[in-house]
């Protein structure tokens, strides 16, 4: 072992695989929770995954909600909408779709209430293509989870491969989770983050596998205990800069939930999430669960002993 690698580990003296039972612990409370919220629940598709109307008007002066639902009463139409009221942008959303004449009726009705500068963008989505949407959906993240293992096992072997994609399922899921227990809507921007997220814990557990492997080439590992040695030292090699690519984008995607628009909210909120577990799940889950499928390998026959002179 280099004096580089020794001088890289005592900067972080941390037990990484010891530890990593509490996370384990707090995934499996995360991942149960979220498969009885699913179970009960199921998700909040927004309307890009279920059929319905959305309607998106930006006004030239602030509106309130009140105003909105007055506007919607007025208009004979569903009273069940769902209205989102900003400083420059409303939202109504409508659960069944609406016919050109109520269209026409919400129209005329907002700009003679509220805003006579008022444009419209409308999206309709039947029930046909929110089904679509949603197999198109799951498709996409199942083909990106597949590359990834195919290319993870020709890189590394087959248990990089599988602790790298019970990582990525783990980040997804808990996403997913989080989304079903606090209601928060799913909507085609949810997907994007999902993806982006997997990009993002992937690149993280192979920088770290990277290292292992190399480290591997020159350290003992005939025990469980010289392999846990080498997976702390290998992610203690790897933190500052692991940490420091996730703490650039989590900076960007929080700014984006504080201060960007509606329709990016919840691609931002997802990504928050999903970078705060997809940064430990790299650490403590990727990482431990490699080395208790190597730890089950059985030891290669020892080299024959070089004949003595």
């Amino acid at each position: 072992m280099s004096s580089k690698n020794q001088s890289n580990h005592s900067n972080w003296n941390f037990n990484f695989v010891k530890k990593s039972k509490f996370f384990y612990m707090f995934s499996l409370i995360v991942t149960l929770a979220g498969i009885i919220s699913l179970s009960v629940f199921g998700l909040n598709y927004g309307v890009d995954f279920r059929s319905g109307s959305n309607v998106d008007i930006a006004v030239s002066k602030v509106v309130s909600q009140a105003e909105v639902e007055k506007v919607v009463s007025d208009a004979k139409l569903d009273a069940e909408a769902t209205i989102t009221a900003g400083s420059d942008r409303v939202n109504i959303r409508f659960p069944e779709v609406l016919t050109d004449d109520q269209v026409k009726s919400l129209q005329s009705t907002f700009n003679s209430q509220i805003d006579p500068k008022a444009s419209y963008e409308i999206n309709t989505v039947d029930t046909e293509m929110a089904k679509e949407l949603e197999r198109n959906a799951l498709l996409a993240i199942a083909v990106a989870s597949i590359g990834i293992m195919i290319y993870v096992t020709i890189r590394f072997e087959w248990r990089f491969a599988l602790s790298a994609i019970v990582a990525l399922l783990h980040d997804a899921f808990l996403v997913i989770s989080v989304f079903s227990i606090l209601r928060l809507e799913v909507n085609l921007t949810f997907i994007v983050a999902i993806l982006t997220i997997i990009g993002f814990s992937i690149n993280d557990t192979i920088v770290i596998f990277d290292r292992i492997r190399e480290n591997l080439r020159f350290a003992k590992k005939q025990t469980r205990g010289d392999l846990e040695e080498l997976v702390n030292r290998s992610i203690s090699q790897t933190m500052i800069r692991s940490l420091g690519t996730v703490f650039t984008v989590f900076i960007a995607a929080f700014a984006l939930l504080v201060m960007g628009s509606e329709s990016i909210r919840m691609f931002s909120l997802a990504m928050v999430i999903g970078l705060l577990f997809g940064t430990y799940s790299s650490i403590f889950i990727a990482s431990p669960l490699w080395l208790a499928l190597r730890s089950k390998k059985k030891p290669s026959a020892a080299a024959p002993s070089k004949a003595t002179n």
